[in-house]
């Protein structure tokens, strides 16, 4: 079986990983970088290369695109405020759809999405990070019975990325509804809808898709210029009431650098009847970590991506110890999907998830912005 997928968008975004990652599995055969035909040159630009990259064709009209008899899937990682129409496109051509996190700029467009693949019966699939070990670690501790009945969980996901200022303490005024074209620019992402997305999607996976029903929310911006001037948190924390008595907590966002000699902090910690665990992606370990030392150094800022968001701008601390690289997953998320496709099953992680996750995070930043406890649904 040879499963056609679409890359729609191309470097410059996450498509650079998954694209590799489906061309790498022998079932997939992927067809070619598409877009939507008006996009503006950097953009342009990043489709071009991954295609290079890949050795496929460029396709830059969408429409035309989805027409291919030889498409079943699509891989889609444009812009947020992109990404629902498009994502919409896609599905009315009756593909099968991998979406990048967050699903959506707009909860419009992503219930929207939601309904024509229900009334289509289409696959779907949103990129998290619950097919990695420290997730499947964590769901087989909880199955064990170790800790008992699930009480509260704790997620601390930090990414040691990108060259921090040290601002001065400053208290951040949010919007309760964050314009959908707000949320990445090539400077700065808001962290918490970003990243947040990981440790929704975990709990939603962990506890059988238990839903959200309050949440408590604070943004901050602590650690980067450009975060600060284009008004997007790089620091946010949230605290959620779900179904069943569960009390689940984030502390999420891009700390620097500097911050750690890896890629940063990843510990689930989960808290029930019998007992706790926590699971530490890095293992468990002590650290002591100075600029002074020589161990590790991070790299010049790159004017393209002073974040270091994309992998083709080859942004990589040196001399990190080895202990620090977490152990490999066992296969990539894109191949679960194509399992999904294969095997005509459901993912963890469906588009219908990622609404539930999307409808959390816009209650979050209600949250923020008017300092309350905002109900969800």
């Amino acid at each position: 079986m040879s499963i056609g997928v679409l890359l729609v968008t191309g470097g410059l975004s996450h498509q650079e990983g998954y694209g590799a990652a489906f061309q790498a599995d022998p079932r997939c055969k992927v067809i070619g970088v598409t877009d939507e035909p008006d996009v503006d040159e950097r953009r342009r630009g990043g489709n071009q290369a991954l295609a290079d990259t890949l050795k496929i064709p460029y396709l830059p009209n969408l429409d035309e695109a989805l027409r291919r008899s030889d498409v079943q899937a699509v891989s889609i990682t444009t812009e947020h405020h992109r990404q629902g129409r498009v994502s919409i496109r896609c599905a009315e051509a009756g593909k099968h759809l991998y979406v990048d996190k967050p699903l959506a700029g707009s909860l419009d467009e992503a219930r929207k999405l939601e309904t024509i693949i229900r009334e289509k019966k289409l696959r779907s699939q949103m990129f998290t990070q619950v097919t990695l070990p420290p997730a499947r670690k964590a769901r087989r501790l909880l199955a064990s019975g170790q800790v008992g009945e699930l009480r509260a969980i704790h997620h601390d996901l930090l990414f040691s990325k990108g060259h921090s200022a040290g601002l001065p303490l400053k208290e951040r005024v949010e919007s309760a509804v964050p314009a959908p074209d707000t949320f990445l620019v090539p400077v700065a992402k808001r962290e918490m809808f970003n990243i947040a997305v990981y440790s929704l999607s975990l709990f939603r996976w962990i506890t059988g898709r238990k839903a959200f029903r309050s949440v408590h929310a604070h943004t901050a911006n602590y650690f980067f210029t450009g975060n600060l001037e284009k008004n997007m948190e790089d620091f946010g924390s949230m605290s959620i009431e779900m179904d069943g008595g569960i009390t689940a907590t984030v502390a999420t966002g891009r700390t620097g650098w500097k911050s750690h000699p890896a890629t940063g902090y990843h510990r689930i910690r989960m808290f029930g009847t019998r007992g706790s665990v926590m699971v530490d992606a890095f293992a468990g370990h002590g650290e002591i970590t100075s600029d002074k030392q020589q161990h590790w150094s991070v790299p010049p800022a790159n004017p393209g991506d002073p974040m270091a968001f994309w992998a083709s701008s080859d942004q990589r601390k040196t001399g990190a110890a080895e202990w620090f690289v977490p152990p490999p997953p066992v296969k990539s998320d894109q191949s679960f999907f194509l399992d999904c496709i294969e095997q005509n099953k459901e993912a963890d992680v469906t588009i219908a998830d990622g609404v539930r996750i999307l409808e959390c995070l816009f209650a979050g930043y209600r949250s923020a912005a008017e300092r309350r406890v905002v109900t969800i649904g």
